[in-house]
């Protein structure tokens, strides 16, 4: 399992989400006004757009609150005006970080980044040494306890999934980028309930960690998605199931 998806089954299965539900919906308002700006108002037409909506959805995002970002990015209603930034880095035991960004000031969140990777034994990157390792696709997450994994396998094969793993207590159904909506929406309507699906950078390959540099890592992730700036931050890193259980026990 790569570094995204091991660190967002970590984050759900720590409750990281509802801890920080102020700051989720801060970056949802951002990535919706985005795609707004960047593909128009209509999710029918702007896959960006309805993927972020949908996540908004998912996290129960006010329907007005959706709106309002739409039209702020559409220029309908005025709001701030951000910019996307990528930048790139590597953590302990020299995993590799993709950082996805929106802001409107790029000088503070890049001094930012690199304090807190610094503070962490990370360091920044120059820009494409990182991002070659990485390609984008779909993640769907679903509540194990509720589907068992042969039910969930043969659902989103049928539907062209690409992989299908179980991990910390949830399925990770991974799909192209463009497949993402089709096929959620082709689960819901067999009716399993989808927790979350989102548009994630995965990396070709992997670095296993051992303890202390996973340890080390899961901080840094942590600390660099506590950045109301930061969107998302993918690796390239995998954990032993036995280490994760240690670490999710903390």
């Amino acid at each position: 399992m790569s570094g995204h998806s091991k660190w967002s089954t970590i984050k759900r299965k720590k409750g990281k989400e509802d801890e920080r539900r102020g700051k989720i919906f801060t970056k949802l308002i951002k990535e919706i006004s985005v795609a707004a700006r960047n593909g128009g108002g209509d999710p029918n037409s702007n896959p960006r757009l309805r993927s972020a909506v949908d996540a908004a959805k998912t996290a129960n995002m006010p329907k007005d609150n959706i709106d309002r970002a739409i039209k702020k990015g559409t220029g309908e209603l005025p709001g701030v005006q951000y910019e996307e930034s990528i930048y790139e880095g590597y953590g302990p035991g020299g995993v590799a970080l993709y950082i996805e960004v929106l802001t409107d000031n790029k000088n503070r969140t890049v001094g930012d980044i690199r304090h807190t990777l610094t503070k962490h034994g990370g360091r920044m990157a120059e820009a494409g040494s990182v991002a070659w390792m990485f390609s984008q696709r779909g993640h769907i997450y679903i509540d194990a306890e509720k589907y068992d994994e042969e039910t969930v396998f043969l659902e989103a094969t049928e539907l062209g999934a690409e992989d299908i793993v179980k991990e910390s207590g949830l399925h990770v159904v991974t799909t192209a980028a463009e497949d993402l909506s089709r096929v959620r929406e082709g689960l819901e309507k067999k009716g399993i309930e989808i927790s979350e699906a989102e548009l994630a950078m995965m990396p070709a390959s992997t670095i296993k960690l051992e303890e202390r540099d996973a340890e080390k890592v899961l901080k840094l992730m942590e600390a660099i998605e506590d950045n109301e700036d930061v969107q998302r931050v993918s690796s390239n890193f995998d954990i032993d199931e036995e280490v994760m259980r240690k670490l999710e026990s903390q």
